[in-house]
């Protein structure tokens, strides 16, 4: 086994929407010693995507310099699964699995490959170090440093972990910089809490995970979602499977149930993902995934130091719990809820039919695989015919756009045509090319912008005006 950590900076922040500009990664041991050189690649942004400039004020990635030193990701993605997708990797990030996971998945969507292979398959698997350090922080805090933000909240953004740790963090928000400075971390962690890393290691697998969730007993949970003020951690009982995953659904023993017993699911459904405000009531359940490497624990890692510091009542918790499993039929009704959500947001997912968003509407059979295979070893003048092959719609009508952004000299006069047309319509006759240069009006206003900065949005200007002339 070994490690591979990356790190992605990208056009903007919506995996759906947004594009990968750069991607750095270092494989280690299961020491955390280097394997190797490390990999920095930058991928081209296609004329289709325009970049958030918020995003680009933070990585000073432009479009320009990914044209100038860029790979097309159907070139960058034979890099990948030649030399990156090894057997027996454990790929990890920082914060990837929320994030980076998902940009990746949607890259090798729309270029033909599986989403999912990457991780699973030859003895891959996947870890993030986010929660870890989190659960690090609320459990076993000696030997490292823990920073605070501006406003006196605790944090665990990684430049702050990496400044205040003295970790080597030259270049933040660049992608290679990030995955150096996640290596240093994870051997800080190791080196000062080693059981506890050695522990959540292994925790990252489904089958560790849905033991201890399932096992009817209370158990330690950290998460984003809860408050920093309790180092994002609290003790949970799995109350009922989650009706469409491989997950069961989580409630925060710090809170008494009564007061939720006799709601209906309609109105369970109404407070439920209600974002948090000290002045309203909010449903204290959640989804833990069992894929998504939760940071896991039983109640027996509790010291007193831990419970103090995360201000456990453990008479109340056991308490809650007692209330808890005399509910017969809350269960069913949390279901009941989570249906009428889900229902809601496949409602809004439904509104945009972009055939780039869609690789969660099912997975590809066999046969669409070995068509899938061809086309991404086709010449670009055989990809219209195999396309035709494909039994699954979404691949036939990625064909096109994988040809346009991948080998656009190849495109004969139709085709570009095509491309053209296709631009417009995400770019033009949407307001978005309108509204990005809205965005940068009001960027050029902000006060503080450093030099490097003002000189990032000119970049952004001259590549919108460059659009345009080209579309119009």
């Amino acid at each position: 086994m070994n490690f591979y950590f990356y790190d992605l900076e990208t056009s903007g922040f919506k995996p759906r929407e947004a594009r990968i500009m750069q991607f750095g990664g270092q494989r280690t041991d299961m020491n955390l010693q280097p394997i190797g050189e490390p990999d920095n690649y930058f991928i081209k942004l296609t004329e289709d995507i325009l970049p958030d400039p918020e995003a680009i004020l933070v990585t000073g990635i432009t479009p320009q310099l990914t044209h100038t030193k860029g790979l097309t990701e159907a070139e960058f993605l034979k890099f990948f699964f030649k030399d990156i997708n090894q057997p027996n990797t454990i790929f990890v990030g920082y914060n990837s699995i929320r994030f980076d996971d998902e940009f990746m998945r949607f890259l090798m969507y729309r270029n033909f490959y599986d989403a999912y292979e990457w991780q699973w398959k030859d003895g891959n698997s996947r870890w993030d170090l986010l929660d870890p350090v989190r659960m690090t922080r609320a459990l076993r805090p000696e030997g490292l440093k823990w920073p605070l933000n501006s406003e006196g909240i605790q944090t665990n953004q990684l430049g702050l972990l990496a400044s205040i740790n003295k970790l080597n963090h030259t270049n933040a928000h660049d992608a290679l910089s990030d995955v150096m400075v996640t290596i240093d971390l994870a051997r800080l962690l190791k080196s000062k809490q080693p059981k506890l890393f050695e522990y959540l290691l292994k925790m990252r697998s489904k089958s560790n995970i849905a033991k201890l969730a399932k096992s009817g007993e209370p158990f330690v949970y950290t998460s984003g979602k809860y408050h920093s003020r309790f180092e994002k951690t609290t003790i949970v009982s799995a109350v009922a499977n989650h009706p469409q995953r491989a997950a069961t659904l989580v409630y925060d023993l710090r809170h008494d149930p009564a007061e939720f017993a006799d709601m209906s699911a309609d109105e369970l459904a109404s407070i439920w993902r209600r974002p948090i405000d000290e002045n309203e009531v909010v449903l204290p359940v959640k989804t833990l995934q069992f894929n998504r490497c939760p940071a896991v624990a039983p109640i027996s890692v509790l010291d007193k130091a831990a419970i103090k510091r995360l201000q456990l009542d453990m008479e109340q918790v056991e308490e809650n719990q007692t209330r808890l499993k005399s509910m017969k039929d809350w269960p069913a009704k949390l279901q009941a809820a989570l249906d009428i959500l889900n229902d809601s947001q496949q409602t809004k997912l439904i509104e945009d039919e972009r055939v780039d968003n869609k690789l969660y509407d099912g997975f590809l059979s066999d046969y669409d695989r070995v068509i899938s295979k061809k086309i991404r070893e086709a010449m670009p003048d055989e990809l219209r015919e195999i396309a035709k092959r494909c039994k699954d719609e979404r691949l036939t009508n990625l064909a096109p756009l994988y040809k346009a952004r991948n080998f656009p000299d190849d495109l004969n006069d139709d085709e570009k045509n095509l491309w053209l047309q296709y631009c417009r319509g995400q770019l033009i006759d949407n307001k978005r090319l309108d509204n990005y240069f809205d965005q940068l009006d009001e960027l050029k206003t902000r006060t503080g912008l450093t030099k490097a900065q003002q000189n990032l949005l000119r970049d952004l200007e001259d590549y919108g005006h460059n659009l345009k002339a080209k579309l119009t």
